[in-house]
């Protein structure tokens, strides 16, 4: 499910360090104020990725990858085409997999989790690790159902990597406080749509992965809605 093409230059990345962030779920419904985020200005996470997978290719684990399974109440959709190109399609894969990553820390409250440091490098482990971080703070899991969808797959010029760019739809996924159970629920909105856009780097010395290299998050995004 390709959606109009994006720019496949390093020149993607220029705001990859400036992260805009939006809030646990889709709304503001049923959730404290101060885990709603704002566009950058709160303390709350974005509703981070999740991981249970659907069949294709990102959920071959090379022999000795850490763990990435997520927690039974997450449901994670990826709703792709595998590229027929067999680079785009390692690329894509390691981005299915850095989200898994991402979500396992979360869930074992792990800020150094071996998985988000298997799957990423440089800005976008940072990204992983400052995301869990804030979740712990906040003693929150994750739950409900989480969707990723309209991939776009690019070959980045003068050697960069791998442009992978998808949509995502967050109206059903949730915040959870660990000690209390209690689910943060929030209603749709413009908030419930984002855009990620990953630098995606190839396998080099002992890795056999794809991974991560940045990450840039787009809240309140028009063109996934």
């Amino acid at each position: 499910m390709a959606r109009r093409a994006l720019p496949a230059t390093a020149a993607a990345f220029a705001m990859a360090a400036t992260l805009v962030l939006t809030a646990c779920g889709g709304g503001d419904e049923g959730a404290p104020d101060d885990i709603k985020g704002a566009d950058g200005t709160s303390d709350s996470p974005s509703a981070s990725p999740s991981a249970s997978a659907s069949a294709s290719a990102s959920t071959s684990t090379p022999e000795g990858a850490p763990d990435i399974s997520a927690p039974k109440d997450l449901d994670l959709v990826f709703d792709f085409d595998e590229p027929s190109d067999a680079k785009h399609a390692a690329a894509l894969a390691g981005a299915q997999n850095y989200i898994r990553a991402l979500d396992h820390g979360i869930d074992e409250q792990d800020p150094n989790d071996p998985a988000y440091q298997y799957y990423s490098l440089n800005q976008a482990a940072q990204y992983a690790k400052s995301q869990i971080e804030t979740w712990k703070k906040g003693g929150w899991t994750v739950t409900g159902t989480d969707k990723y969808y309209d991939e776009e797959v690019s070959t980045l010029s003068g050697g960069q990597g791998v442009l992978v760019a998808f949509c995502r739809n967050q109206a059903k996924f949730y915040g959870k406080e660990i000690k209390s159970g209690k689910v943060l629920y929030s209603e749709e909105n413009l908030s419930s749509y984002q855009t990620f856009r990953l630098r995606m780097v190839p396998p080099s010395g002992s890795s056999e992965v794809w991974r991560a290299w940045s990450v840039e998050v787009v809240g309140k995004s028009k063109e996934c809605r």
